[in-house]
């Protein structure tokens, strides 16, 4: 059973409305600047974003970063901490905003890649983008790209192909019920949330994959999860985990070459 561990982090342009708010705005009338919600998600960065580093270190887990490309240039100690610890960059639109809405795709998939490449060394190799929206070309973008695989089609709990017009393109189970957006920004549940959902979900998918490999997916934020109090859930969730044998932590690439190296696409 793989667990594949994934830390969003997004750059929310403040002269732009903010991509979810925490507080409604007062007789509600947006205005921009957005001080209260930009802040909130401001905290996630400056504060919480180190939460899940110390974290992850302590549980020895390396996990998948998906990430804005802007966020290179607007945070670069975040990318720069990724990167020295060898987490995977995964690409995660260029600025937080749905697919559909961006004038040019290819162009932001290619500054997405060129800003990760700018840290790293190398392209990403997986995809996720903003708020899972796609138009009918994107995944043909993406796979022209150099793209391998994507995060964005929650349809299974094993990886599978997909078609394109480059290629297969690998769906990496990706998760909007392990998802702390989900979780705790839509569906406003406790600060427990997340550790009585991810045991119930780990130990249903690791009875299964005992007979067929299983990817459980695990997605957060820092402006969410890495608060004072949510990220003793995620604490206790990881070392639940940790009792059980026959499990791997995995990045998105790693599930993705384990599957290529399983099953060839039968298109």
């Amino acid at each position: 059973m793989a667990i594949w561990t994934i830390v969003n982090v997004e750059h929310w342009h403040h002269g732009r409305a903010m991509p979810r708010a925490v507080l409604p705005p007062p007789m509600g009338q947006p205005l921009l600047p957005d001080v209260p919600n930009w802040s909130w998600h401001e905290y996630g960065m400056r504060v919480g974003f180190w939460r899940f580093v110390e974290l992850l270190d302590r549980h020895g887990v390396t996990p998948t970063l998906a990430i804005n490309g802007s966020v290179c240039r607007e945070y670069p100690r975040i990318a720069e901490a990724a990167r020295d610890r060898d987490w995977e960059f995964m690409g995660h639109g260029f600025i937080q905003g749905p697919m559909h809405r961006v004038e040019d795709q290819d162009a932001a998939i290619a500054d997405t890649i060129a800003a990760i490449k700018s840290v790293t060394g190398r392209a990403p190799r997986g995809w996720e983008s903003p708020g899972l929206t796609e138009t009918e070309s994107t995944l043909d973008r993406l796979r022209a790209a150099g793209i391998e695989y994507v995060a964005d089609w929650v349809l299974d709990d094993q990886p599978t192909y997909l078609r394109t017009a480059h290629g297969p393109m690998i769906s990496v189970p990706y998760t909007v019920e392990i998802n702390d957006v989900v979780i705790s920004a839509v569906q406003l549940h406790d600060s427990e949330e997340l550790f009585r959902r991810g045991v119930a979900q780990f130990e249903q998918l690791y009875r299964e994959s005992a007979d067929s490999a299983r990817v459980m997916a695990i997605s957060v934020h820092p402006y969410l999860t890495g608060v004072p109090h949510r990220i003793g859930a995620m604490e206790r969730l990881y070392q639940h985990i940790r009792q059980f044998d026959d499990v791997a932590f995995m990045t998105g690439e790693s599930i993705a070459d384990w599957f290529r190296g399983q099953q060839e696409p039968g298109f």
